[in-house]
């Protein structure tokens, strides 16, 4: 354990029941990474306290944690890998305390696999370039993160804001980076969402590439600035819509197909098929917001039906839960997700 347990023999009062209280100090060797961990003015521990509802009181690089037995055990999972991560280099956000107290959650929640123990230390999976390392924040993204590694296909869909796009051109650029691949190529259909693309001013790369803005914001979040300048000159990043895609055999490439719930069943049959030899295929979207016209069957849809049970092949959906945005979001897609479903049982009943 990254920081030393020293046990109290006179817990503080807790609205729990005496039985249930808890309270223990953690201590950490290194006085700046404690610093860092607490956050300015104890931020991290504020956020801790509010979320898990427990008392976390800082005093040097020593913290005393008292309340609910299960939570303060969450919260001593949370700070001691947090405190990790600062040991190996990397820094602590806002968003890691957030996500590291969500998977501290989860896994008392998920008690059912057999190798996860109530007080085993926090294994989270994640992703490392040279620029940046993004560990899961959610235990979806930590299901998909390990697909990611492991199978040649993955699908992942579900609402904004929960990393799909984002944790896809990290993995890439980490197999980039490892010599896994020779090139990435990223993509998306470029759908006209209520606005005509024949309007817009410039040439066909003018017109395209804003559908293709965040796959170029997440390279540059992974990789230097240069280094992506040179690899798109060079072709070792390719960023493309999908109708470029057509006759190609894509090998020894990471290939991303972004927004697919926007393509149509023979653009998405036509875009699988060309994974080449040692190739990796991610394909990301939100079946609930389909821009093409009515009538048009989402290929997204229909490959997620298809492929059900294909060897090689990684299903991973992802819910409002996993929003790892500004909590707004997540209020905003259950929202809308609610208003689907009476929208829906209304039109049963009518029928």
């Amino acid at each position: 354990m990254n920081g030393h347990e020293l046990v109290s023999s006179s817990p503080r009062q807790s609205k729990t029941s005496a039985t249930d209280v808890n309270h223990f100090v953690l201590t950490f060797e290194n006085n700046r990474f404690a610093s860092e961990l607490f956050g300015q003015f104890d931020q991290n521990l504020k956020l801790i306290e509010q979320r898990l509802h427990i008392d976390a009181r800082p005093r040097g690089n020593s913290v005393a944690i008292s309340g609910d037995m299960v939570a303060t055990n969450q919260a001593r999972r949370a700070l001691d890998y947090l405190y990790g991560r600062l040991q190996n280099g990397s820094t602590v956000e806002v968003s890691d305390v957030e996500g590291a107290i969500r998977m501290a959650v989860a896994a008392d929640d998920q008690l059912q696999l057999p190798t996860l123990e109530k007080k085993a230390k926090l294994n989270l999976a994640q992703i490392s370039t040279r620029k940046k390392t993004i560990a899961a924040r959610t235990p979806t993204q930590d299901a998909y993160i390990r697909a990611l590694e492991r199978s040649e296909l993955v699908f992942g869909v579900g609402p904004a804001g929960t990393g799909k796009t984002y944790l896809a051109v990290a993995h890439a650029a980490q197999l980039l980076e490892r010599g896994a691949v020779d090139r990435i190529v990223l993509s998306r259909p470029a759908v006209e969402a209520g606005e005509r693309l024949g309007f817009l001013p410039g040439d066909m790369k003018d017109k395209v590439d804003p559908f293709l803005r965040p796959l170029y914001d997440a390279l540059y979040d992974m990789m230097p600035g240069d280094k992506v300048e040179r690899a798109i000159t060079a072709g070792v990043i390719e960023i493309a819509p999908l109708a470029f895609m057509r006759g190609r055999t894509l090998a020894n490439a990471a290939v991303i197909l972004d927004e697919a719930q926007n393509t149509t069943a023979m653009q998405m049959k036509m875009f699988l098929t060309r994974l080449g030899e040692n190739g990796r295929m991610i394909v990301t979207g939100d079946p609930s917001q389909v821009d093409l016209p009515r009538g048009v069957k989402s290929g997204l849809v229909e490959a997620l039906q298809i492929l059900r049970g294909v060897e090689g092949v990684s299903v991973v959906r992802f819910k409002d839960a996993d929003v790892v945005r500004h909590p707004m979001v997540a209020r905003i897609v259950r929202a809308y997700e609610a208003s689907t479903a009476v929208h829906d049982e209304s039109e049963q009943s009518d029928r």
